[in-house]
């Protein structure tokens, strides 16, 4: 949804797992935003280089420039304030400080534009996003393709061994899946895998 007004200032968050068209549309919508000759600043966690360091990319390769941040307070450290619009993609990467970040620039009459994953790898509510959806005046859920059977997905399938909470990756580390298909953590076939190839190591080494 895209929300006309004034001069007040809003959050929109577009949230779902990865592969769904977050980024994608994330740019779509600062792409119309400039069209109407808004000023608009974009910002990225600088741990999300997988694709560029200083550009927001969408798997299907659409491409925005971006300044990195290393946390949410930089945003505001980097603001001109003559920007209008200000997108933050992956901004689950930048902790809970991105909230009040939000809060504070659509207080002074901007549009922010937030996208992000709503749920982690156990399938979780994946923090700060919950909390910005309580927060938004607009909430876009984006639903992938699940890989295993097609149907409409809503989880992020980890591929790899990692207790961590984040794990930077793309299709080599995670793929769609959707409720039925999802395996909290990492699937039970690539577990497998995962024991087979260490006693083949294991046995090579011998």
């Amino acid at each position: 949804m895209d929300i006309v007004t004034g001069h007040t200032g809003w959050i929109e968050v577009v949230c779902g797992p990865m592969f769904s068209g977050k980024s994608e549309e994330l740019i779509r919508r600062l792409r119309r935003a400039k069209i109407a000759r808004k000023r608009v600043q974009v910002f990225k966690p600088v741990i999300d280089s997988r694709y560029s360091r200083d550009e927001i990319v969408s798997h299907a390769d659409s491409r925005m420039p971006s300044q990195i941040v290393a946390d949410a307070n930089e945003i505001l450290r980097h603001l001109d304030w003559r920007t209008q619009v200000v997108g933050i993609d992956e901004a689950n990467f930048l902790g809970s400080g991105v909230v009040e970040v939000a809060q504070q620039l659509a207080d002074t009459g901007k549009q922010v534009i937030i996208a992000g994953l709503d749920t982690d790898y156990l399938g979780r509510p994946f923090a700060p996003i919950p909390e910005l959806l309580a927060q938004a005046e607009s909430i876009t859920k984006t639903l992938a393709i699940c890989m295993r059977c097609g149907n409409p997905a809503k989880h992020t399938q980890r591929l790899v061994q990692s207790e961590d909470l984040i794990v930077v990756g793309a299709t080599d580390m995670y793929e769609a899946r959707c409720r039925r298909c999802f395996e909290p953590g990492v699937p039970r076939q690539e577990q497998f895998q995962f024991v087979l190839a260490d006693r083949e190591k294991t046995a090579m080494e011998r």
